[in-house]
């Protein structure tokens, strides 16, 4: 005999079948059969539902647990202004490689070409934020659909999927079996000649760099990274989202990233180079405008992906195969006595020497606030390798990129291919849940975090210890002080105040204020030791800006 079940029913055994664990959204109309299934499911493998203040948070959450697991996240809205709420969000996770699967309620099929009730054309709109958009017109297919939409949002460089699903889709009948779970792809490996062509690159260039990307800050690429850097002693520069690929057994490779405003040890390296090895790199973080302006360095380029090829980006070597599998092969294949240059060494100990230099300037903040690297220094001194810092868009951005450091991949978070305001809650949220065990730190400005501070009731009722620094000036003042830089005065920027301790506990948070490093130090102790969540207000004296712009490049102020 044939089971029947919903069609709800068959999408929920199809997210177990790919070992989904959560569900984030907010109820409707059009997909209230989804929620009553997954709230009320007998099945102990079926994904939580966990419901959210706003449904871009909830899309921003599930990315978030794609970018730190590598298996999408999945977020469900009902019909209309449910999904139109996701496009920011998934148009993110898919500039910035999340894998995150968006599940969009619908009218009933009979209504799609009516002028009704929340009648949208949701794929059609999703179209252009994800890497698929399809809309299910038969409740058989739901499985098929599915499981397609994940092997999508992994596949090549990974993304947003999105699926539209009707009201009467959801709670139409199936017979049909779901799909299995999904089996890794073969990795490709790279052929003998290809590798022997690198090598002779290598031994010819006078300063060869490694630029890590985005797609270097898996845990398998970062393994075989540090097995070549143990062999030869290369010096890597990291992007933003490939934050943490250096580990400390390799501190004298790493020479800072690069990813806003090419006046940095990293972008000088990069223009002195003659020989760019870049891995996983995507130019959504950095265009190479930025850094490889003069145009005469040798580009090898090894990615799991084709290059977008531009003027400015035409590697010499393109390989398009497994990333680790790639290093790996390298490793082996090089000559035991390889060695940089002393010429090399040479060079790259004075950039050491400037590099090591660049947090030693005097630190002055007014009274009643702290200097941006007073909060860097002291928040660093608090955490250990296994704590996840996420980050926001603002002025604080760009200071803890530069000067923050981490030690493992994915444990520092940026939005540098969007510059998205409003992912660092959220992104906390799914960090929480993916590490329930490690410390988590949000870091925000006051301008940032209203935009999704919602959530902070969302972390409230699951119980999360999330710590949320909020870096308090007044203004949107990464937008403020380049105003200023570009016409001498700005404009539309400045806000009015909000007391972030009563807004913590409002919530039912505990809420904490630092004006100095020993008062900060004291918070972030005690902030660790509460159940719940803990807002930090920090008065921030943002006037220091001028260095982030020091020896800018006039083409790149933006």
């Amino acid at each position: 005999m044939t089971d029947k079940k919903r069609g709800s029913q068959a999408l929920i055994q199809s997210m177990i079948n790919q070992q989904i664990k959560y569900v984030f959204g907010i109820p409707g109309a059009k997909v209230d059969q989804l929620f009553e299934d997954l709230q009320y499911s007998d099945q102990p493998e079926a994904p939580k539902l966990i419901v959210t203040r706003h449904e871009q948070n909830a899309a921003f959450i599930a990315a978030g647990i794609g970018r730190l697991t590598g298996k999408p996240g999945v977020v469900a809205t009902t019909s209309g202004p449910g999904v139109s709420n996701l496009v920011t969000a998934l148009m993110t996770a898919t500039a910035e490689g999340d894998p995150v699967i968006g599940l969009g309620g619908q009218v009933p099929r009979d209504d799609l070409a009516r002028l009704t009730h929340q009648s949208i054309p949701s794929k059609e709109l999703m179209s252009v934020a994800t890497k698929s958009s399809v809309e299910v017109q038969d409740p058989e297919n739901l499985s098929e659909v599915f499981t397609n939409a994940y092997n999508t949002a992994i596949s090549g460089k990974p993304g947003a999927s999105f699926i539209s699903l009707p009201a009467d889709v959801l709670s139409g009948e199936v017979t049909r079996p779901e799909m299995r779970p999904l089996q890794p792809a073969e990795p490709a490996q790279t052929a003998t000649k290809t590798l022997d062509k690198v090598i002779k690159m290598l031994q010819h260039a006078k300063l060869p760099v490694i630029l890590a990307g985005m797609r270097a800050s898996s845990e398998g690429v970062t393994n075989a990274l540090h097995q070549l850097l143990a062999k030869v002693s290369l010096p890597v520069v990291e992007t933003y989202q490939g934050a943490g690929v250096i580990s400390h057994e390799f501190e004298k490779n790493y020479f800072g990233r690069v990813g806003l405003f090419r006046n940095q040890i990293g972008d000088t390296l990069l223009k002195q180079s003659d020989l760019v090895i870049a891995i996983g790199y995507d130019p959504v973080e950095y265009e190479a405008r930025n850094w490889n302006v003069e145009h005469n360095d040798q580009i090898i380029n090894i990615d799991a992906i084709a290059p977008e090829l531009t003027v400015d980006y035409q590697p010499n070597v393109v390989i398009e195969s497994d990333i680790a599998g790639t290093l790996s092969a390298l490793t082996d294949a090089l000559p035991e006595d390889y060695r940089l240059a002393q010429s090399a060494v040479d060079q790259l100990a004075k950039l050491r020497e400037e590099f090591d230099g660049q947090s030693d300037v005097e630190i002055n903040a007014k009274p009643g606030t702290m200097h941006p690297l007073d909060i860097v220094n002291t928040l660093q001194k608090k955490v250990d390798d296994d704590t996840t810092v996420t980050v926001d868009i603002g002025s604080h951005y760009i200071w803890m990129a530069r000067h923050f450091r981490i030690y493992k991949p994915r444990h520092l978070l940026f939005s540098n291919g969007m510059q998205t305001l409003g992912v660092s809650l959220p992104w906390a949220i799914a960090a929480k849940l993916t590490r329930p065990n490690e410390k988590v730190i949000s870091v925000s400005g006051d301008g940032g975090f209203l935009f999704s501070g919602q959530e902070l009731e969302t972390a409230v009722r699951l119980k999360l210890n999330i710590v949320q620094l909020i870096w308090n000036d007044g203004y949107y003042d990464m937008v403020k002080f380049q105003e200023e830089a570009k016409y001498g005065k700005n404009a539309g920027v400045k806000f009015g105040p909000v007391d972030y301790v009563k807004y913590a506990e409002s919530f039912g948070a505990k809420g904490l204020r630092a004006t100095n490093a020993d008062e900060l130090a004291t918070a972030l102790d005690q902030a660790q030791k509460e159940a719940g969540p803990v807002i930090i207000d920090i008065p921030v004296d943002y006037s220091d800006n001028i260095e982030l712009k020091s020896a800018l490049l006039k083409d790149i102020l933006n």
